[in-house]
């Protein structure tokens, strides 16, 4: 038989817990709405990121370019990523961490020059 008063601190933790979330949610909305002018215009209503009206749908694809060209910068930010660290601790791993490194920029280089053949840096 399992005592269920244990569990007692973890149901009013969950309560308070979904109290606060929705007093810090909902409370700011409702203040706003009883303290705010809420007439809105057409200058209001208006674009205000970029200043002029949209001239094509938001919802257009974007080319697949622009996915490959930020998953390279994501490959090579990390490789970047790696390289301070093993520069660092270079003295530590010896020969084998050298060799191990030159095998992964080896790989990458690999991988750029395909990239690179197939046109995938070309930007029309």
């Amino acid at each position: 038989m399992v005592d269920l008063s244990q569990y007692l601190p973890i149901l009013i933790f969950l309560v308070i817990a979904l109290g606060l979330s929705a007093a810090f949610v909902f409370l700011p909305m409702g203040v706003a709405r009883l303290t705010g002018a809420h007439n809105p215009d057409a200058e209001k209503l208006s674009e205000y990121e970029c200043g002029f009206p949209a001239f094509e749908d938001p919802r257009s694809q974007f080319d697949v370019r622009f996915y490959l060209v930020a998953i390279l910068f994501i490959v090579f930010d990390l490789e970047a990523a790696f390289l301070f660290p093993w520069a660092v601790s270079l003295d530590l791993t010896g020969w084998p961490g050298w060799i191990t490194m030159m095998i992964f920029l080896f790989e990458l280089a690999v991988g750029l020059a395909y990239a690179w053949k197939v046109g995938a840096l070309e930007w029309e």
